[in-house]
């Protein structure tokens, strides 16, 4: 996290609408959370779910759908993309983070 210009994490357009086309099949209303973790193989883990907005929560609004980060993994998602991939092996929420120095095959665990 050396860069002088940080910003918060921004989310996709279709990571916002897949959320929201989840939200219509489930009939609730939920935020997507991103939290990172420690653990994986690599040292931190993402942990992507739908939760309910906590008061220190930042969120994250974009096509009448939230996304929320806990201010504990702020500084891990500063300049992050938070985007929806679709892909032959699979479709899932995805972290494109320029704070990690290497990251795991899974996609899900990385190293600072």
């Amino acid at each position: 996290m050396t860069d002088t210009l940080t910003l918060p994490p921004r989310v996709t357009e279709r990571a916002f609408a897949r959320l929201a086309e989840i939200n219509a099949q489930t009939g609730e209303a939920k935020a997507l959370r991103v939290a990172v973790e420690g653990g994986g193989c690599s040292g931190f883990q993402y942990d992507i779910r739908l939760d309910e907005p906590e008061a220190e929560d930042i969120v994250l609004e974009g096509g009448g759908q939230k996304v929320l980060i806990d201010p504990v993994s702020l500084p891990f998602l500063q300049n992050a993309v938070i985007d929806f991939s679709e892909e032959l092996i699979g479709a899932r929420f995805v972290i494109e983070n320029p704070n990690a120095s290497s990251s795991c095959g899974c996609g899900t665990s990385f190293s600072i």
